[in-house]
């Protein structure tokens, strides 16, 4: 038996690669690992329920959700754009990186203890401020927005609490994600 290669094309942090000949079946987390040198997605369960695999996937529409890559292959994402955890900091010309807003509530709140399940974490909070960002809510429906947004996300360390407080922190100072209260 042989293997099948098919081309690949794909966006990642704002970078083409490919087109590339991948094997037919392979999964995109081992695409990001062992292909272009992105290791920050995690393999937990390797079944699609612990989600420290998502990536984020880039809609034309500009929207975005979250895609698990340790159960969709790599040719799903053939001419599509996904965001890595890898792509969450920037990093200026003189090299200084700068966390993003989520990673650095995530740092000041401790909201992780052995951080395997991070990435999973940092990019589901992205697309949640993200959405807010385009469809603000109200302060009342916060803490269950933030639970929606991250509850398929398993730490098995037990960080909910911190993560949840670090989304809310985020949200909080971060104009134009809350309605308005009606007076």
């Amino acid at each position: 038996m042989s293997l099948n290669f098919i081309p690949l094309t794909v966006t990642i942090n704002g970078q083409q690669y490919g087109p590339m000949d991948v094997p037919e079946g392979l999964m995109m987390i081992d695409f990001l690992h062992e292909y272009v040198d992105l290791t920050g997605s995690r393999l937990g369960c390797g079944q699609g329920i612990c989600h420290a695999c998502v990536v984020i996937l880039d809609h034309p529409s500009g929207t975005s959700e979250e895609i698990r890559v340790c159960i969709t292959g790599a040719h799903f994402f053939n001419n599509k754009n996904i965001r890595t955890i890898e792509g969450a900091a920037t990093k200026d010309k003189e090299g200084e990186v700068t966390l993003s807003p989520v990673q650095q509530a995530f740092v000041e709140h401790f909201s992780f203890q052995c951080g395997y399940c991070t990435p999973g974490f940092v990019n589901a909070a992205t697309i949640f401020i993200e959405e807010l960002q385009r469809n603000p809510i109200a302060q009342e429906d916060l803490e269950e927005a933030i639970k929606k947004a991250l509850n398929n996300h398993i730490c098995r360390c037990t960080g909910y609490v911190r993560y949840y407080e670090a989304v809310r922190d985020v949200v909080l100072k971060t104009p134009g994600l809350l309605k308005e209260a009606i007076k």
